[in-house]
């Protein structure tokens, strides 16, 4: 009988011992899941971060309110800058010939009326020759048909010869004319022009001033009429051409601004504003041109026709409440900023965003901030992200 009680003392002792243990076991586990568990609230949530006085000020941050901005509605495009027809031209010989001197360089400057090259072909003495010739005809026809003019009203000539000297000096009148003409486009004076002056060479002029911005033509090179031998671009009256979708049109208006960026110093914002909406769709991209001028007519010196450029068109704005931008963190597409709790400590709390401009985001869920809350408007980034 006592070895039974025995048995059955040790047997309540085993379970006792075994039930503390687990419960000793299980309690750590309980603990740790509840610590994960609030880590996790806090990532996903707010959590404090806190900020030493020498942190403050050795990281150069700095506290602020959120303020009234001004946001535009924006109509993105690209293009490029150009310069009006009337500013550029293609430079042709109006006749074919050997090029027999050049001396200009992609971007050598040039005046209206500066001989731009020279060009030699035996046919031009012919032309001069036979224009000499018709102005020689001419002088003694044109007496010949003035003379059988009044013979013929005193009836004294015949009817025949006084046609055949009205046609003669006609037909002479016609070619004296015509080959005067050409001699005009070949850059000889005609009124200057006599039997000792003849040559065979001729020069073509700049029909504009500004800039040789491509030279196609060289020493020795026969040139056909159609042939670009260079061109030559005025750059003063440089513009902006951009291209917007279909759909954007009805937005968009002659006076609106324009926010030019170059592509390779998207930070430099350049001014413009519209000045031309072209009415007709290219039926092929669906796009309409658009025509702008610059603000600053300095800025046009800096830069040259065909370089591409991306452009905001400024159609609407109304002012919002926002933040500058580097207050406000991306986190794998949530948004956060440091709200000031004390003068050290600043919790991270969850923001809505809109619109960007002008170094600052618009805040859209700020019924959940007070008036006068203050934010780390200056090194929150880093603090956000780590």
């Amino acid at each position: 009988m006592k070895n039974r009680v025995n048995n059955f003392t040790n047997a309540v002792s085993l379970i006792s011992i075994l039930f503390v243990l687990t419960m000793v076991s299980c309690n750590p586990k309980e603990k740790t899941e509840t610590t994960n568990a609030d880590a996790t609230i806090g990532i996903k949530g707010q959590e404090i971060i806190s900020i030493t006085e020498n942190q403050f000020k050795s990281g150069g941050m700095k506290v602020g309110n959120m303020s009234m901005q001004e946001f535009n509605t924006v109509v993105k495009a690209n293009g490029m800058f150009a310069v009006p027809p009337q500013n550029q031209a293609d430079v042709s010989a109006y006749f074919a010939g050997y090029v027999k001197d050049i001396g200009l360089l992609p971007g050598d400057r040039v005046k209206k009326g500066q001989v731009l090259f020279t060009i030699e072909n035996p046919d031009y003495v012919q032309v001069q020759q036979d224009f000499l010739e018709a102005k020689g005809r001419l002088s003694y026809l044109e007496s010949d048909y003035e003379r059988q003019k009044e013979l013929m009203a005193d009836n004294v000539t015949s009817k025949k010869n006084f046609l055949k000297a009205k046609s003669e000096y006609t037909v002479t009148l016609v070619q004296y004319q015509s080959l005067r003409k050409r001699l005009s486009l070949m850059n000889i004076d005609p009124n200057t022009l006599t039997g000792e002056t003849i040559r065979s060479i001729i020069t073509v002029t700049s029909p504009l001033s500004g800039y040789a911005t491509s030279v196609n033509a060289g020493k020795g090179m026969y040139l056909n009429p159609s042939d670009v031998a260079m061109t030559v671009t005025n750059t003063d009256d440089l513009h902006i051409e951009l291209k917007i979708f279909e759909k954007d049109l009805p937005m968009v208006k002659v006076g609106q601004p324009i926010n030019v960026r170059l592509q390779n110093d998207m930070d430099k914002v350049y001014q413009g504003v519209v000045h031309l909406v072209n009415k007709s769709i290219n039926a092929q991209s669906r796009t309409i041109d658009i025509h702008g001028d610059f603000v600053n007519d300095e800025e046009v010196q800096l830069f040259a026709p065909g370089m591409y450029i991306e452009a905001e068109i400024l159609t609407t704005s109304a002012e919002h409440p926002a933040l500058p931008s580097k207050a406000v963190a991306n986190i794998d597409n949530d948004f956060f900023v440091l709200v000031k709790e004390d003068d050290s400590n600043f919790k991270r709390v969850l923001v809505k965003i809109g619109a960007t401009n002008n170094g600052f985001t618009q805040i859209l869920n700020t019924a959940d901030f007070k008036p006068d809350t203050e934010f780390l408007i200056k090194g929150a980034f880093n603090l956000i992200t780590e």
